[in-house]
């Protein structure tokens, strides 16, 4: 039989332990509000702003109403019109747009030819390739008609008759524009990485992101979870130094984590035919460097903290957030400005970008330097906080 004044005892001693750990109240209140703005906000908007660069080699009509009608589109973000057609391939190369529009250098020409202008894309962003390609070629069919029909209107013109024509000739009028509007401007496709599916985009982040979760919760359980039950204070009363007992744990970690990788890749290969075009040793190097990365992060947090669920809350609002906001299942693009410039503050977006350089674009691990460079300075501050902030005798 229940105990109504022991239950309600019991009701007030949670309430009161949550009272006694400030951190772990403040991580019930927050987390539900960050998950819910990440699961509005961060899950795959309208992809917009999608930085391009545009090739114009001729001037004139046509080319003036072409660079408006993209300049007016929301899905493009125009950072450069130039002349230089290396120039702008180079820009696509480098990650600095998402495509280069290359009108051709006949664009305005009124000689009656084909004109065929180029979208050279940055295949690597599926769902920004999903986006720019039929947007792009919306744009040049509209300007196919509208070319036809001004040639059609201007051949009438030159004739000099005025001929009044019955609904039949009307209509075979309109389905003469409309295939000479077929053959007036065509655009060609070039996908620089082939065409990478939803699966080749994801599972670069997908590795990544399994490497941060368990490396950040296996600390929590190394560190915190021993600390509670006294595993760690036993362990400190052999003669055994700080720094031998950290390092030990990271090492440890590590070669769970490495073996836990290399089962990633080797399942990703044979269940999903994944190709790995910069091969497995630099893509392995990179999980190693993320691993790091993350087992550092985890020391950081339990550093001073008395158990695991206090390490838990507290891990959480950090994990969470690193998942929606770091590119992980959409690209970064697609979430509101706010949490575009957030995502370069979590180490994993750096991971994300470099894993999806080395695995889907074949670059090498002296092109993504910089994300190498970010990550480990991330790493050094880590463990120099973590270090620093390690007390043996929480």
């Amino acid at each position: 039989m229940l105990e109504f004044k022991k239950l309600s005892w019991m009701v007030k001693k949670e309430w009161l332990s949550l009272r006694r750990h400030p951190g772990r109240l403040v991580s019930i209140i927050a987390f539900p509000i960050i998950m819910i703005l990440l699961f509005g906000y961060g899950m795959g908007g309208d992809l917009s702003n999608l930085p391009v660069v545009v090739v114009s080699q001729d001037h004139g009509d046509l080319t003036d109403l072409t660079l408006n009608t993209i300049k007016s589109e929301d899905i493009y973000h125009v950072v450069n019109i130039t002349s230089d057609t290396s120039a702008a391939k180079e820009m696509v190369d480098s990650g600095q747009v998402k495509a280069a529009i290359i009108l051709p250098a006949n664009y305005d020409s009124s000689d009656g030819q084909q004109k065929t202008a180029t979208l050279y894309l940055d295949s690597s962003d599926q769902m920004g390739s999903q986006t720019l390609v039929p947007a792009t070629q919306s744009i040049f069919n509209q300007l196919s008609i509208k070319q036809a029909t001004a040639q059609q209107a201007s051949t009438m013109g030159s004739n000099g008759t005025n001929v009044v024509t019955e609904d039949a000739d009307t209509s075979g009028s309109l389905s003469a524009s409309l295939d000479s509007a077929k053959s007036t401007i065509n655009l060609q496709i070039n996908r620089i990485y082939g065409n990478i599916k939803y699966m080749d985009f994801l599972v670069p982040a997908i590795l990544g992101m399994t490497v941060m979760m368990s490396c950040m919760m296996g600390m929590g359980a190394s560190i915190a979870g021993e600390r509670e039950t006294g595993e760690l204070a036993r362990l400190f009363m052999t003669p055994t130094s700080v720094a031998t007992v950290i390092g030990g744990k990271i090492l440890g970690k590590l070669s769970v984590e490495m073996f836990r990788s290399i089962v990633l890749l080797v399942s990703a290969i044979i269940l999903f035919s994944i190709t790995i075009k910069g091969g497995i040793i630099p893509t392995l190097i990179l999980l190693f460097l993320g691993a790091l990365c993350f087992v550092g992060f985890g020391i950081m947090l339990s550093a001073r903290t008395a158990t695991q669920e206090d390490y838990t809350q507290l891990v959480m609002p950090f994990a969470m957030p690193m998942m929606f906001v770091s590119g992980v299942f959409y690209p970064i693009e697609t979430m509101p400005w706010i949490l575009q410039k957030l995502a370069y503050v979590f180490p994993l977006t750096y991971l994300n970008d470099a894993m999806r350089a080395i695995m889907i674009k074949g670059q090498t691990l002296g092109d993504v330097w910089l994300d190498i460079a970010v990550l480990l300075g991330f790493t050094l501050l880590f463990f120099l906080i973590g270090v620093k902030r390690f007390n043996r005798d929480v």
